[in-house]
């Protein structure tokens, strides 16, 4: 399998996955979902609350803020099951967050403050909106974790599509009606011939081919071939997401080859 980016930008990543098959693109998508792990806030010790929302679904809304790490300092943290300090909680695994925040105000992410500067909340996440007189004081705890644990450890969306091929032949009559009938403009007219241009953005809806009477445009996905996206939530970037990924797919290999190896 060959990989190539598409494109990274705006907390996205693209790539081209080229020899694959939809197995491999699946298997880098569960993954990117289960396997890759983050900081999320686990534990929340609440000792004020007269907010509108209930203890509980403050601490849901917490819990699912993304916790913002470079990959040096994700890479210091252990799981806290497997830390030294055997779950109690130490600086290997945990990182404190605390609130307290008095309204009329609307309490947002970056307003929680973090033990460690280097490690904070996305910014502008709404979280609770105030009144007058209401406050909400609590403390809370963020640990390393993976998405088959709970959501709130993913990283990332993600998804693929087959690579687009669109085929037209040369009985094309230039009637523009496969130009205009394209939602994404992918298709123009020049020097009476319909040109093909960014064929990555094209959905594969068809709608070229269902109005062109002669059937001349053929638009299908290359089963080999796909475009696999990623759009980070936050935590960490997307290329590193990716790399991690791939890390873990390798890492899982190897230990089913020793498994199963003669």
């Amino acid at each position: 399998m060959e990989i190539s980016v598409l494109s990274g930008k705006d907390n996205t990543l693209k790539v081209v996955l080229e020899n694959a098959k939809p197995s491999d693109a699946n298997a880098l998508r569960r993954i990117i979902l289960g396997e890759v792990p983050v900081l999320a806030v686990d534990d929340v010790i609440i000792h004020e609350n007269s907010s509108p929302l209930f203890d509980e679904a403050l601490a849901h809304r917490i819990g699912l803020m993304p916790i913002r790490v470079d990959a040096i300092d994700l890479d210091r943290f252990n799981f806290r099951e497997e830390c030294s300090c055997k779950g109690e909680g130490c600086a290997e695994c945990t990182v404190n967050f605390s609130l307290d925040i008095e309204g009329p105000i609307t309490v947002y992410s970056h307003d929680f403050k973090s033990e460690d500067p280097e490690i904070k909340p996305v910014e502008g996440i709404p979280i609770v909106k105030l009144g007058k007189n209401q406050k909400v004081v609590l403390e809370s705890e963020a640990v390393l974790g993976r998405g088959r644990e709970h959501a709130k450890w993913q990283p990332a969306v993600v998804g693929y599509k087959y690579y687009p091929v669109i085929t037209i032949n040369e009985n094309c009559t230039g009637c523009k009606d496969c130009v205009e009938a394209c939602p994404r403009d992918i298709l123009t007219f020049e020097e009476g011939k319909v040109i093909v241009n960014n064929i990555e953005n094209c959905s594969i809806c068809k709608a070229c081919a269902d109005v062109c009477e002669d059937g001349t445009i053929v638009v299908k996905g290359d089963p080999t071939k796909f475009i696999f996206t990623i759009e980070g939530l936050g935590s960490i970037e997307p290329m590193e997401i990716f790399k991690r990924a791939c890390d873990v797919i390798v890492e899982k290999t190897d230990k089913l080859y020793e498994l199963i190896k003669p």
